[in-house]
């Protein structure tokens, strides 16, 4: 009698101390079915759950600014830009070494440490900003120390690189679209929750009569306590729900070996306008609209005081619309959803400084509500790009060189998951450029009402320079166009996609 050996993919996990999972082969069916997709789904929900928190407090200056002259703490525009694009900056600069911490520390860990990190700015926005020793400070010392508490708030943007790297080693290619733009929606609906949360919540005890006020009273302290018991349940339960794979235990070599592909830079640069845009302008619409339309917010207290603006719903259309780019990029192509995206955008931003010139609430916010939509949809096609083109690049070196296929598939699925983190850091970059832009807009109408001498002139000025966004509006116009030009050339045009992998054409990109 002869023996015979069972080469089939395992289709339990073996687990190790520490909630470490050997064996994970998601691309098996029968694994998948009888035990992948449980783990896997598990994992997604805590993940979404974590990451949620860490765009909340990552954006949580974004309606802060916004109350600080209320506080006792006045900033100019130009000031009040600078304390939501430090915790932008920040957080992209995080994004690199996050996704570093996953393969170092494993999913599971990282989770919980990462989500600790957010007691941090919580802690300082509930104790520090509205202090009695912070309001009996110099105009420039409070700018500095404001800009300080900020920055740490950039921890909760680093939260996003390593939750989808870590979520990417859960699922099969064929479900990783829309597992992944579930797991970034999640986490993007943060943005939402805040920008409609937090203003409600500060001024919590105050009569109804007196908070419709231009100004009023505002309790900032509560804006960072909210968070604190979510951020607790978070850590808890990625510690005792949560797993690490152990082949998602990458080293910097899949980094290293990643930047050299031309790809990597290329999705980079098309982050920059799909997440980028999105990210930017849910820091930057708040004030973008307080500045911009001060007539209607005057005729509408309820929208200025309670909804910020109407800020929130950007967010949450965004947030909605990526994993639903994800499910449409795996049916129809990713590169094909992102052009369409970008030229949408391009199309609604013309409308916006329509709007502007026009001194339309109306049309401006449906145009923006519309370019939110896109870039949402786009987060999510261009993520799904990723593991399609590097699984793509896998096979083809595999079979030019001759190696074994599945050792190669790996290699590139690590790559891969490097360069979610990678795109995602440079992507949030273009969030930091976004609100640099519109500053550097409003530096002359923030000059000429500095130089006004009367409170009455300080007004006439600024209303006679409320289109100060034009300028910022127009180059991020042409920049779509850019970013539009570039999804063509190098992933629809058949002559040049077809010869640089030959495949790619036919693989859903």
């Amino acid at each position: 009698m002869t023996a015979t050996i069972d080469t089939s993919p395992p289709t339990t996990t073996t687990r190790r101390k520490g909630r470490w999972i050997d064996d994970w082969d998601p691309d098996d069916e029968a694994f998948w079915e009888s035990t992948g997709k449980r783990i896997a789904s598990k994992n997604l929900v805590f993940s979404i759950f974590a990451e949620h928190l860490g765009f909340a407090i990552w954006v949580l200056w974004s309606v802060v600014v916004i109350n600080l002259a209320n506080a006792g703490l006045p900033m100019t525009l130009a000031e009040t830009f600078w304390l939501t694009a430090m915790p932008n900056l920040i957080g992209a600069a995080l994004r690199i070494p996050y996704t570093f911490a996953v393969p170092r520390f494993g999913g599971r860990l990282w989770t919980v440490i990462s989500a600790s990190l957010l007691l941090i700015p919580s802690l300082l926005l509930a104790i520090v900003v509205p202090s009695g020793w912070l309001a009996g400070q110099s105009h420039d010392t409070q700018f500095w120390v404001l800009l300080a508490c900020a920055a740490t708030a950039g921890v909760g943007g680093g939260n996003f690189s390593s939750s989808m790297a870590n979520i990417s080693f859960f699922y099969p290619e064929r479900k990783k679209g829309f597992a992944l733009g579930l797991n970034a929606a999640g986490g993007n609906l943060g943005v939402a929750v805040v920008q409609l949360v937090v203003p409600l919540v500060v001024i919590i005890g105050l009569p109804v009569a007196a908070a419709k006020l231009p100004q009023h009273e505002v309790h900032l302290a509560y804006a960072g306590l909210i968070w604190i018991p979510f951020i607790v349940v978070a850590a808890l339960c990625a510690w005792f729900f949560m797993d690490s794979i152990t082949h998602a235990r990458s080293d910097a070599r899949s980094y290293l070996s990643s930047l050299r592909h031309g790809q990597t830079w290329i999705m980079s640069i098309l982050y920059i306008g799909t997440f980028g845009s999105f990210i930017g302008y849910s820091f930057a619409l708040p004030l973008v609209i307080k500045n911009t339309f001060p007539e209607f917010l005057a005729q509408h207290p309820f929208i200025a005081t309670y909804l910020a603006g109407l800020g929130f719903v950007g967010a949450l259309i965004g947030s909605v619309a990526r994993p639903f780019g994800g499910w449409l990029s795996d049916r129809i192509g990713g590169a094909r959803v992102t052009l369409c995206c970008f030229l949408g955008m391009g199309v609604f931003t013309a409308l916006a400084i329509v709007g502007v010139n026009a001194h339309s609430f109306t049309l401006f916010f449906c145009s923006y509500m519309v370019i939110f939509l896109l870039s949402g949809a786009g987060n999510g096609s261009t993520y799904r790009m990723i593991p399609v083109i590097f699984g793509e690049l896998g096979r083809k070196e595999a079979e030019e060189k001759g190696l074994e296929k599945s050792a190669t598939a790996l290699k590139f699925k690590r790559e891969a998951a490097a360069v979610i983190g990678i795109a995602g850091a440079i992507g949030a970059f273009g969030g930091f450029l976004i609100q640099l832009i519109f500053r550097q807009a409003s530096l002359d109408v923030t000059a000429k009402v500095a130089a006004a001498p009367t409170l009455a002139e300080k007004q006439a000025v600024a209303a006679a320079g409320d289109d100060w966004s034009t300028s910022a509006l127009y180059v991020f116009l042409a920049a779509y166009v850019v970013f539009a030009f570039l999804t063509w050339f190098y992933y629809l045009r058949r002559s040049f996609a077809v010869a640089r992998v030959p495949s790619l054409a036919h693989a859903g990109v």
